[in-house]
């Protein structure tokens, strides 16, 4: 049976950049994948993501201020760019509640003012004279940071995976785990193409976690949810080029985001958290047509040179109640580590990585991972 010093399960954006950052510590890696490699059935698949420091917790803050500097070392690595930055605002409207985001632009900005980041405060009127493509109704509060940008999703996980495999990690895909198996010096793991020992294992599986956690006694609470994004053609579309248009998130009873184009001649937006729950099994791909209706008409409102929709595809979320990243050894077997991110991690999935392969090769982080531990009680989350 072959012996390696880390083991990773699940290679979406955490698992590959967990595999890349252990390989690049000098450990025997090696990770599994269910599924093909680039599969749509997670949550790293499609072109782009919004990598931002503006959250409203300092915490999350300071690991995306990490997370920028290992984005700019992946680049550096591989010499693709990543990261395309176009600023970004946050509109908060006067109704704005919900578990995943602060409630208020104050909230954001104490946590930026802690961490010593600029941004700026903007009445709708500065929004409309900078941005003419939005339209906001009077009373909304906005929070513009300039670093706010779009890391390019499939090119970044393919990047951790081809890094990793460079310094040595061995990588499967097509290749299932079906059970982790504590032992005295560390793990075995069942697979679908045979059994592997491991001294530690990180466990990236997201939605399909708890089948491996259900026989350690250690499954954690999730709702699994189908959401969508659909993508739009705007009748002019030099207004939302990267240099003119930021990437934006709105918060309201709803909370919704989008993105200039990029890529292709379209802009992107989705309504986050959509509660269309499924389990990974009862996946239709099929988007809902009622979750198109609102966001069209909300894009109407906020946006009205949007254009026609051109297509709508759908991704998986799994969260914890209160949304918070778990990045913690289980309590009872501290050799397996569990990586989990609630639909909002990809932005910060290199420093996330790197956690995740210091825990399981140094046994400790010196980053601040104190609201990521197992188990947790629910709290309204301030992201």
């Amino acid at each position: 049976m072959d012996q390696f010093d880390v083991a990773v399960v699940g290679l979406g954006v955490v698992g590959s950049a967990a595999a890349y950052q252990a390989a690049l510590k000098g450990a025997k890696t090696i990770g599994f994948e269910q599924f093909e490699f680039g599969h749509v059935r997670g949550a790293s698949s499609d072109t782009s993501r919004i990598v931002r420091t503006s959250y409203g917790t300092p915490e999350y803050v300071k690991l995306a201020q990490d997370a920028y500097r290992e984005w700019s070392n992946l680049e550096q690595r591989s010499g693709l760019q990543m990261l395309t930055i176009t600023g970004g605002v946050v509109f908060f409207s006067p109704d704005a509640t919900g578990i995943n985001s602060a409630n208020s632009a104050s909230e954001f900005t104490k946590s930026l003012d802690a961490n010593g980041l600029p941004y700026e405060l903007l009445s709708p009127q500065e929004v409309k004279k900078r941005w003419p493509q939005f339209n906001l109704p009077q009373g909304v509060e906005t929070v513009f940071t300039a670093d706010s940008g779009i890391v390019h999703a499939g090119r970044s996980v393919a990047a951790f995976q081809n890094e990793a495999r460079q310094e040595g990690a061995i990588l499967r895909e097509n290749t299932r785990v079906d059970k982790i198996i504590p032992v005295p010096d560390g793990v075995v793991i069942k697979t679908s193409k045979g059994q592997f020992r491991a001294a530690k294992v990180i466990l990236a599986a997201d939605a399909w976690i708890n089948r491996l956690l259900k026989p350690l006694d250690a499954e954690i609470p999730l709702t699994v949810m189908q959401e969508q994004v659909t993508y739009f053609k705007p009748h002019d579309l030099a207004p939302f080029e990267t240099t003119k248009f930021p990437v934006w998130i709105w918060g309201g009873k709803e909370w919704f985001y989008g993105f200039p184009s990029y890529g292709e001649p379209s802009i992107k937006a989705g309504r986050d958290i959509a509660n269309n729950i499924m389990t990974p099994e009862q996946r239709t791909f099929a988007h809902s047509p009622q979750l198109l209706e609102q966001l069209t008409s909300f894009m109407e409102a906020l946006i009205p040179a949007k254009g026609q929709p051109l297509r709508t595809v759908t991704c998986q979320y799994a969260i914890t109640p209160d949304r918070q990243f778990i990045i913690s050894p289980l309590e009872k077997y501290k050799n397996i580590i569990v990586g989990l991110g609630g639909g909002h991690i990809f932005k910060f999935a290199p420093a996330v990585g790197r956690i995740l392969a210091e825990l399981a090769i140094d046994g400790k982080t010196d980053s601040d991972i104190s609201l990521f531990g197992i188990p947790r009680t629910p709290t309204s989350s301030k992201l």
